[in-house]
């Protein structure tokens, strides 16, 4: 099977031909307008300039620590970023100062904005013409519930497209997880016990949330695609909307519980959250080392083999930034070449929201036992509640998804329903496990590289 890639938009599949059995043709696809490419620029530019303005402020008011957090998480962020679409278009190895200088001064993003659009503009003026160099790609797509196998031609312009798309996806969820997350934490923080809430910071708010969010949504959507690598992926309106509600409400839960009790303990909240952090970015490289795997050595061809260990480093602390917020929809397996498990973990979901469910309640009865008068004019046991109750939405959007609304939930060998049976029965404990145990063909599909 040929490795394929992400193309811009679904493939039309009026009229097709048939090339061999069980292969069908489809028609090229076509080429859409940029749209992610620019919101994401926008988020960027948007968290960067009000990042600023709120480091000057601070600055002018003499508030040092504040300013300090604030423009560390900026820089750590940016820096990210910028390694991030250096390392997806592989410039090191090609000859472009420009591009290069510009991320060296934080705005490659900008200039990568740029390019897309450009490329964009050649390929819209060029629309109708053949292009020389083509490429086929192949896919498998659930049509009526039966899987068919596609073919169809992709030329190297609107591949060259879809990376910058696939290198914007990787930005946004480097932005949200290393940058909006930490930041909007930290600024609801100061917001809590300095009683005020100016236009600046409520600016720099706004961004941080919408960029998590976004990189949230991002997150499942890469999730499903890397899981299910030779299938074509469809996602509707519908199935996005459940995506984003779902994440919305667990992100701005677990960070507002988060602000309630570092707010109340203050520093003594830094070793319960550092400890937190500590044990989700160590647990991939424990099972490691309990494997006894070897460390992959084809995530690129001309790293070395302590470039390899900084990938994987950095890799480890986004996964671990993610689950620190929300479940990340993958579980990262150093030892495998593609360092994610494809399966369906229903355990490793089941188990990471039961761990942070009893957390949040404990953070929040911290606060509403402990907690000083934050919120003037609002009863703690209220805001408590409503925290939890959020937060149990959010999980029932989540299994709401997975059961009805996931694009190739059909593949499942068993889905939510099943395995919150044998959770909570135990009439049959034995035949049950036997009748959840997947067969060899669904193992092997679902298991895809």
């Amino acid at each position: 099977m040929d490795r394929v890639y992400e193309i811009p938009e679904e493939p039309s599949l009026d009229p097709i031909s048939s090339l061999e059995e069980n292969v069908i043709r489809g028609a090229n696809p076509r080429f859409t307008f940029p749209f992610g490419i620019l919101f994401s620029t926008f988020l960027y530019c948007g968290e960067a300039a009000s990042a600023l303005y709120m480091v000057r402020i601070y600055r002018k008011n003499s508030e040092t620590y504040w300013m300090a957090y604030t423009f560390s998480f900026f820089m750590f962020s940016s820096i990210m970023v910028q390694l991030t679409l250096i390392f997806v278009h592989r410039d090191l190895a090609k000859d472009k100062p420009l591009s290069l200088f510009m991320h060296l001064i934080l705005l490659g993003p900008v200039i990568r904005c740029l390019e897309a659009m450009i490329k964009y503009l050649t390929l819209w003026k060029k629309e109708g013409q053949e292009e020389p160099y083509v490429s086929l790609t192949r896919k498998k797509m659930l049509i009526n519930g039966e899987e068919v196998l596609i073919e169809w031609e992709v030329g190297h312009s609107i591949r060259t497209l879809a990376m910058h798309r696939n290198a914007y996806k990787r930005m946004s969820q480097i932005q949200a997880f290393l940058g909006s997350v930490p930041q909007l934490t930290y600024q609801l923080y100061v917001t809590l016990i300095s009683a005020e809430v100016p236009l600046g910071r409520a600016v720099l708010m706004v961004f941080s949330l919408i960029s998590v969010t976004y990189g949230a949504t991002l997150c499942n959507m890469l999730a499903i695609q890397i899981k299910y690598d030779e299938y074509k992926i469809r996602l509707g309106p519908l199935e996005v909307l459940c995506i984003t509600i779902w994440r919305t409400l667990e992100i701005t839960s677990r960070l507002m519980i988060l602000v309630l009790f570092s707010a109340t303990l203050k520093l003594k909240a830094v070793p319960f959250l550092l400890l937190n952090f500590l044990i989700i970015l160590f647990e991939p490289w424990v099972k490691f080392w309990r494997s006894g795997g070897q460390m992959p050595n084809n995530i690129e061809k001309n790293f070395s083999r302590v470039g390899t260990l900084v990938v994987l480093i950095s890799i480890t602390v986004l996964y671990a930034g993610i689950n620190f917020s929300c479940w990340s929809a993958l579980q990262l397996k150093l030892a495998d070449r593609d360092l994610v498990d494809k399966g369906q973990n229903w355990g490793h979901m089941g188990l990471h929201y039961s761990v942070r469910l009893v957390e949040n309640v404990i953070m929040v009865l911290v606060f509403k036992f402990f907690g000083v008068k934050v919120l003037l004019n609002y009863c703690h046991s209220l805001i408590a509640l409503q925290l939890i109750i959020a937060y149990l939405i959010s999980i029932g959007f989540m299994l709401l998804f997975f059961q009805y609304l996931h694009p190739l939930r059909s593949l499942f060998t068993h889905n939510v329903v099943d395995y919150l049976h044998c959770v909570c029965c135990h009439r049959h404990p034995r035949g049950r496990v036997e009748d959840l145990e997947p067969s060899v063909d669904a193992e092997t599909r679902q298991s895809i590289v």
